[in-house]
């Protein structure tokens, strides 16, 4: 069934990892899909694989979020759903975490969503759905990730908010929260492919379901948030991550 018929939603970073398998999901339900990025190759590859409209913009640029929000004005008018699903994970400890390390994730996981939404929002329409792609890091104190976690963390806190901000224009704010998934973010960790087999492997371990996750079961999360099925949902976080924050310590 088409829930999605005759909406147009935006995945930024759709074109790759998570963002990808959400725009083949919205597309599924019927909805006319605009994807960002900022590399060209790749948002060439989904629009012809998906059939999805790409926009190449960089999110750490307000100028380039102009450009992008005038360009979907232009060609699509009105927009009804936003994933926000452009970020970047990085590590460090915070003892050698440096400031580049720290503005680089802030300036793209939270200012640039931040302003994406808000530069958005003159266009998204009333009863439309707002998601915000967040982490399990932002509860978990996994060493080397606090610059990261903390990212996640103000944009749960984000969410909250503009879920009250917008309720008079019963746009609806949600977050979901994914726990390992098997992307390529993993190998844009700075890791050798042996420390990444050995990560996963350990991870794997505390995960009550015994694997990762898989890009498609995040985008059918988020498929249900923007749909008629969750129409009484709103300022929430659904964690999607295999049992890993619930698993018990004995």
């Amino acid at each position: 069934m088409k829930n999605l018929e005759n909406k147009v939603a935006i995945v930024t970073g759709g074109n790759s990892g998570i963002g990808f398998a959400a725009a083949a999901e919205l597309s599924a339900q019927g909805a006319k899909v605009i994807v960002t990025g900022r590399n060209k190759e790749s948002l060439e590859q989904a629009e012809t694989e998906l059939g999805v409209t790409g926009i190449q913009a960089d999110q750490t640029d307000l100028k380039s979020i102009d450009s992008f929000v005038e360009q979907v004005s232009s060609q699509f008018g009105k927009v009804d759903i936003v994933f926000l699903n452009a970020g970047i994970a990085a590590f460090a400890p915070v003892d050698s975490a440096s400031e580049e390390h720290y503005d680089s994730i802030m300036n793209v996981n939270v200012k640039g969503v931040y302003f994406t939404v808000q530069k958005l929002l003159p266009i998204l329409n009333d009863g439309g759905s707002i998601i915000f792609n967040t982490s399990v890091n932002a509860h978990l104190a996994m060493p080397n990730s606090s610059v990261y976690a903390a990212s996640k963390a103000a944009l749960l806190s984000i969410n909250r908010v503009l879920a009250v901000e917008l309720a008079s224009r019963k746009i609806r704010v949600n977050a979901v929260s994914p726990g390992p998934v098997e992307t390529p973010i993993y190998g844009k960790l700075g890791l050798a492919k042996e420390e990444v087999d050995g990560f996963g492997a350990a991870l794997g371990e505390k995960i009550l379901l015994k694997r990762f996750g898989q890009a498609n079961e995040i985008a059918k999360t988020v498929g249900f948030l923007t749909s008629e099925n969750a129409s009484f949902i709103t300022g929430t976080e659904i964690i999607v991550d295999g049992g890993l924050t619930v698993n018990p310590v004995v």
